[in-house]
């Protein structure tokens, strides 16, 4: 089978979740003979950039917001938008502030879904062609339903069906303007009639997105995310020491300082002299200052020694990480629709520990790796590392079920797998 992922990326200046999940589903399905091509929007992916040199970033972050913002440079020549749309260029705009912000942007996010009727349409008409031109896809895969806009001419210039990932869009709109969350929703909404399916990362964002966006019981299917084992190196708890990790975009939202907090609370006890923290995942120009704060309060407590930035979080790095930490956790506030962070641990031997939100209980308890645990405070966090640390017998039992139930229920070929039947049930 021919397939096109369309993804946005977001340019490798920190742990983007979902741009993992796209590269861990190309990967898959390629091994299972499938032919898989990414086309990249707004920035650069992830990584694995070796997979799209030939591929041009549509969309170009730099170029789109100045002709949504400044209509003058809608009329801009084609030379102008090409250094625009350099990799150097979009390497720069992924290190700035702003760059993952949806405040501020709402009318773009509005002309998105417009589509062929939206500022942008000029875009979409070269990304429609290219893939026509180049490509011949049975079948392509939207990233996220803020990419619904493209559906409609995909699939009258290239002609085949289109199915579209759900995962957390609500982060996006949610924080907008008022004025603009219904608004978009309801885009959203009349845009799924442009698309022949819809896949929830988890059955909890399943529900969540029938009822923002007023869709029917039955018009979402849940295919939960995965990895391959083979890519991590397990290393039972027992085996590390006593250090407690984060890995994720580090930033309020996410809850890096909840764990700052809780780890300054933590270190109060003797008990725990030898613990350290360890943290990874990068940040962008946006959450600079946040950062800056959070490290200034673990020095003012006297515990700079006790902590460890790790700056690089892909390839070899993340294996560096997982061999420094015995727990992990990512105490987002808002909850999450998935979170790979926690499969790339467990499947490392690393437990979690996270908040009752989100789908964060409903990957815990299909794994049984971790524990969770409410409400979402520095005090609480603390208090259930200090369980489970001061227990090895817990720990070593949390560490090898997370490693079984990881490779069982999120196994990235069974789930590839299943998204091929999808594919194929659509096809028919």
């Amino acid at each position: 089978m021919n397939i096109i992922q369309i993804i946005p990326g977001s340019g490798g200046s920190f742990y983007c979740g979902n741009c993992l999940r796209d590269s861990k589903y190309f990967n898959a399905l390629r091994k299972q003979g499938h032919q898989v091509v990414k086309i990249p929007m707004y920035l650069p992916l992830f990584s694995d950039e070796h997979d799209i040199a030939d591929i041009p970033i549509f969309y170009g972050a730099i170029s789109t917001y100045l002709k949504q913002i400044y209509p003058v440079f809608r009329k801009a020549p084609k030379w102008f938008d090409r250094m625009l749309n350099s990799k150097p260029m979009m390497r720069m705009a992924a290190s700035m502030a702003g760059s993952t912000r949806a405040r501020g942007l709402e009318d773009m996010t509005v002309s998105m879904l417009l589509g062929e009727q939206g500022e942008q349409k000029e875009e979409l008409e070269n990304m429609v062609t290219w893939i026509a031109e180049h490509c011949k896809p049975d079948i392509i895969h939207l990233s996220n339903a803020l990419l619904l806009g493209l559906s409609k001419r995909l699939k009258e210039k290239v002609g085949v069906p289109v199915v579209c990932s759900l995962q957390d869009e609500d982060v996006w709109v949610d924080v907008m303007q008022p004025a603009f969350r219904e608004k978009i929703w309801n885009l959203m909404n009349k845009r799924t009639e442009d698309v022949d399916a819809l896949v929830a990362v988890s059955d909890f964002y399943a529900q969540t997105m029938l009822e923002k966006m007023s869709l029917p019981p039955g018009k979402v299917h849940t295919l939960h995310l995965g990895v391959d084992h083979k890519d991590y190196i397990f290393k039972p708890a027992s085996q590390k020491p006593r250090n407690v990790g984060y890995i994720s975009r580090m930033c309020h939202d996410n809850g890096f300082d909840i764990v700052v907090d809780a780890f300054i609370k933590l270190k109060e006890n003797p008990e725990f002299d030898d613990v350290k923290l360890i943290v990874t995942g990068g940040y962008t120009g946006d959450d600079s200052k946040f950062v800056k704060e959070q490290v200034r309060k673990i020095r003012a407590n006297g515990l700079a020694d006790k902590f460890e930035l790790l700056p690089e979080f892909e390839d070899d790095a993340i294996h560096e990480f997982f061999a420094k930490v015995s727990l992990v956790s990512v105490p987002v506030r808002a909850g999450e629709a998935f979170g790979m962070y926690l499969i790339e641990s467990m499947v490392s031997g690393v437990p979690v520990v996270q908040p009752a939100l989100g789908a964060f209980p409903e990957i815990i308890s299909l794994s049984g790796g971790g524990a969770i645990y409410e409400p979402n405070t520095p005090e609480m966090l603390c208090e259930k590392w200090s369980e489970v640390i001061t227990d090895p017998e817990k720990l070593e039992l949390l560490s090898n079920a997370g490693y079984k139930g990881t490779k069982d229920n999120f196994d990235i070929d069974k789930q590839a797998a299943k998204i091929i039947g999808l594919y194929e049930s659509i096809l028919r």
